[in-house]
């Protein structure tokens, strides 16, 4: 018989790990089993029961539209105020999540209308309406839950819930009973397509070809005088007219008044044949455009010298209907960028303009407002009655050379507004609309409106910072806010209106609440069945039913998400809330859009924000950085992901990326991502495995009865855990990744588990050695899970189930806390000290073994010397060294420092492959050392340190 064959089996005398948990998570198949799993058990009233009487953290979700599949930034976001709510929850708070639909719009209106025809009567309209926004609901809800997110899913907040759209109407009650709204005539952002009103959240910009025209005003036969007096001159020697240049031809027809910068300097150009005011910085770009032959200056005036100056409409001559004079009116908004200095005001289709002709005493009767709602002119606009404002264009272009007044015309490109549902151009217009006054002061406040709002944002805590000054510049310069559109599917404005002067019923709270009640049984379409005679008499005002009618407006769909902290934080769900939030989270579009509203909401009924902090995330983008479209080709769909890679990869890519600007992802980030979770994941099982027999009521070593570098290992987690519970309350996802991806792959993997490995394997079963390795490693796992638990949720599920077989859920624990250690500093000082110092022993050994002299490490003997500090932590080791230095020898020698690494020329021990002198020092047992020996045998080796 040979040697080698009377070997004992010393594999089988070794404590190799052992775990089921699988090294290949298989995601896109075991995801799925855990949602169920989460469903079946319960697991979110679990969380509920677990953080019951814990100090209450409240995000209120911003609701998705109930419209479409979802998108990767849907993902984005929902994974996002996961991970927010599980750190909350799991460092302590009681933090519940109550999902969120905003199911009213135009966007399912057309819907509606393109599948089933539009003129539908709105009664089935708002039928059909309804049943699709909760199809929608049903399919995005499935998606949200396979992306790990856990929440009341079975109760989530729709605002088309009746009592969510009653507690709206009730919210419009106050804010008129404050006085906050109001109706008027003003220039609205106006779609055609959509027939209504937009909010500035549904503007965006497009590049647009017009006609760009230079258009004469000539001076009136009354003010011709006063025009050359500010001249200098004692009169006009000539024909004179002021000009104007405009990229919107289509409202030269409604053009009621100029306007002049007071302070430009305005020139009188003599072109020969007639005479020009312009502004006299813009004299030679304009006369090289019109291809003047000569010029000169005849004088120059401020434009404060041409205020009320009256000029003549340039088509009137050529029809009565134009007979009218554009008076002067000063503006500060006049600028020299492009033009001519001079702009021409038409109330009705400019804001500024509007604002300057009321300011000057226009009345709302007396502004020219012949664009209809379809983008076609009146009936009684003379030469474009019929057309619409597009095709209009180059015939006003041409009656404008007819009429002698057109200069020079030409084809210009600009940016222009659109309207983001139908991509087609919008317009200002003016028209007859409810607005919540940004400049009004409710009763009993001292502050307007806007001073209130900007006052809560100097209230609001902002990550990251620059959401601040975005949101202050909006709302310091936003006009009023239109409250109404020209639409079905949505929450009524429920006035009842004077059939005369349009003044609402002076019981019109009363009213409100009496619509609000009907609607809390049925819905909004109780609206459209109950007649004004019989709400008047509900309240004691019959004989008033002649002189009043319904109005036909819904609300702002803005206002129905706007006011969720009223009718769902204080209304539908006031048991998952208090007011209020302690953060709203959304994409950096929502600046201008939920956050807005529900700011003007908040400052309007209760005088603050309804949130202390407002968190921004960008938007998803491809790996170039460039905008996702399905033409390209770059869109990533998270559905696909999931499927392909599971969502937990997503889950890691959102937690891993810095959401504070733009979000790359593709292919090759996502594979990034996938190493990353293998490491981590590859770090869970080797913990996992190496605890399997430890059983920490019974097995657990005392801190200070462990040996020095579980305790280092335990003081290093806790100093870890106190950098990313820091970064977790700051909403800094990314770096707590990154220290985790470093924490399982250098302070572990690395470092740590590379030395551990010797004694878990080889020490006795239950030695206090082997003991307290497992003791720190079983502390290390639980916070390990418990911390990665709200980012790699379906990951820390599953290995919790190894670690608490039985449990519910990870998600009732509380992050796992690690065991203070004495003289942490101390250790963590001396410990760090000599890592670094490592990482020259361990280039050492690599280059003997670039030459072929070693193998593996433990073939290597080394010689050191060091001063000082090192040298004491070095002495301080023993014969521990060679552990920490992973060789079979580690000798420490006072002296200038150095290594020396030379091949051992000793046996190697078949048991723990270390080469010793002491291999074979037991005739008995000839194979191995003797620290085997003891270990199997005999009492067990002593360790201290390693």
């Amino acid at each position: 018989m040979s040697e080698d064959s009377k070997k004992p089996d010393y594999r089988s005398t070794l404590n190799l790990p052992d775990t089921p948990f699988p090294m290949r998570g298989d995601l896109p198949k075991r995801e799925p089993h855990w949602v169920k799993e989460w469903e079946d058990k319960g697991v979110y009233t679990a969380i509920r029961r677990a953080s019951a009487g814990r100090p209450k953290f409240i995000l209120h979700d911003g609701p998705p539209y109930a419209n479409g599949d979802l998108h990767i930034g849907h993902a984005v976001n929902k994974i996002l105020k996961d991970i927010v709510v599980k750190t909350r929850t799991m460092a302590g708070f009681d933090a519940p999540y109550v999902p969120g639909w905003d199911c009213h719009g135009m966007p399912i209106e057309i819907r509606i209308e393109k599948e089933f025809g539009k003129h539908l009567p709105t009664d089935e309209l708002q039928r059909k309406a309804r049943a699709y926004a909760e199809t929608q609901i049903d399919k995005q809800r499935v998606d949200f839950k396979r992306l790990g997110v856990l929440g009341d899913w079975g109760n989530p907040y729709k605002t088309m819930a009746y009592k969510n759209e009653a507690d709206e109407i009730r919210a419009l009650g106050r804010i008129v009973e404050k006085g906050f709204v109001f109706q008027g005539l003003k220039p609205v952002n106006w779609c055609f397509d959509c027939g209504s009103a937009l909010a500035e959240a549904e503007v965006e910009y497009q590049d647009k070809v017009d006609f760009a025209v230079d258009v004469a005003f000539p001076i009136s036969v009354e003010d011709a005088p006063a025009l050359a007096k500010a001249f200098g001159l004692k009169k006009l020697p000539k024909p004179t007219a002021i000009v104007i240049w405009t990229t919107t031809p289509w409202t030269i027809p409604s053009n009621q008044a100029l306007n002049l910068h007071p302070e430009f300097e305005y020139a009188l150009m003599d072109a020969g044949d007639r005479m020009f005011v312009i502004a006299k910085d813009l004299i030679e770009n304009n006369a090289n455009r019109w291809k003047l032959p000569s010029f000169t200056l005849a004088g120059t005036a401020k434009g404060a010298a041409l205020d009320g100056l009256r000029f003549q409409h340039p088509l009137a001559h050529v029809h009565e209907g134009f007979a009218r004079f554009s008076p002067v009116y000063l503006g500060d908004y006049v600028t020299l960028e492009q033009g001519t200095g001079v702009v021409h005001s038409a109330p009705a289709y400019g804001e500024e303009d509007f604002l300057s002709c009321k300011a000057h005493g226009m009345q709302d009767a007396d502004i020219l407002n012949p664009v209809q709602g379809d983008g076609v002119y009146a009936s009684w606009l003379p030469f474009f009655a019929g057309l619409s404002i597009w095709d209009a264009n180059p015939k006003i272009v041409e009656k404008l050379r007819e009429a002698g007044t057109l200069l020079f015309a030409e084809k210009f490109k600009h940016s222009y507004m659109h309207c983001w549902r139908h991509k087609t151009p919008i317009i200002y217009r003016a028209t007859s609309q409810w607005f919540a006054g940004m400049d009004r002061t409710g009763h009993g406040d001292t502050r307007t409106l806007r001073e209130t709002a900007l006052a809560a944002i100097d209230a609001t805590q902002f990550f990251p910072a620059w959401g601040k000054p975005r949101l202050q510049n909006m709302i310091a310069h936003r006009p009023d806010w239109t409250l109404s559109r020209q639409r079905q599917w949505g929450v009524p404005m429920a006035f009842l209106v004077h059939k005369e002067t349009g003044e609402l019923h002076p019981r019109t709270l009363d009213l409100l609440e009496a619509v609000a009640r009907r609607v809390e049984t049925g819905g909004i379409e109780s609206w459209q069945t109950v007649t004004a005679a019989e709400l008047l008499a509900e309240i004691g005002c019959a004989a008033d039913a002649p002189m009043y009618l319904k109005n036909k407006d819904t609300l702002d769909v803005w206002f129905d998400s706007g006011t969720t902290h009223m009718h769902v934080m204080l209304g539908s769900h006031p048991a998952d809330h208090q007011w209020p939030a302690d953060l709203y989270l959304e994409g950096s579009d929502q600046h201008r859009g939920w956050f807005h509203s529900s700011l003007l909401t908040g400052a309007m009924l209760q005088g603050r924000a309804p949130y202390k902090a407002l968190l921004t995330h960008g938007f998803a983008v491809d790996g170039e950085g460039k905008k996702m479209s399905k033409s390209v080709g770059n869109v990533v769909v998270p559905q696909e992901v999931s499927n392909k890679l599971g969502a937990e990869i997503l889950r890691l890519w959102v937690a891993s990326t810095d959401y504070s600007g733009d979000l790359s992802i593709d292919d090759e980030i996502l594979k990034r991502v996938v190493e990353i979770y293998r490491r981590v994941r590859n770090t869970l099982k080797f913990l996992l495995a190496n605890i399997s027999d430890f059983d920490a009521a019974a097995d657990a070593v005392p801190v200070d009865q462990m040996l020095e570098i579980d305790r280092y290992a335990l003081a290093l987690t806790a100093q870890l855990d106190a950098q990313i519970r820091a970064s977790n309350a700051a909403y800094e996802f990314h770096p707590v990744i990154s220290k985790l991806q470093n924490f399982c792959a250098e302070d572990l993997g690395a470092f740590y588990l590379d030395i551990l490995k010797d004694r878990l394997y080889t020490t006795a079963p239950k030695s206090l050695a082997r003991r307290s390795a497992q003791t720190a490693l079983s502390h290390i796992t639980r916070w390990l899970v418990t911390t990665m638990a709200p980012f790699l949720s379906f990951t820390a599920e599953e290995a919790w189930s190894f670690i608490t077989p039985g449990s519910v859920t990870v998600f009732t624990e509380l992050t796992h806390e690690i065991p203070a250690v004495a003289n942490a500093d101390a250790l963590l000082h001396k410990w760090t000290l000599l890592r670094e110092w490592k990482v020259g022993v361990t280039k050492a050994i690599e280059d003997l073994r670039m030459q072929g002299k070693v193998g593996a490490s433990l073939q290597a003997e080394l010689d050191v010397w060091a001063e000082g500090e090192l040298l004491s932590a070095l002495q301080s080791l023993g014969d521990d060294l060679r552990f920490v230095t992973i060789t079979s020898r580690a000798t420490v020698h006072a002296g200038a420092e150095r290594i020396e690494v030379t091949p051992t020329d000793h046996k190697k021990c078949e048991r723990c492959w270390h080469w010793r002198d002491d291999v074979g020092h037991d005739p008995a047992h000839p194979h191995v050392c003797g620290r085997c020996t003891s270990n199997l045998y005999g009492e067990g080796e002593a360790r201290a340190h390693a």
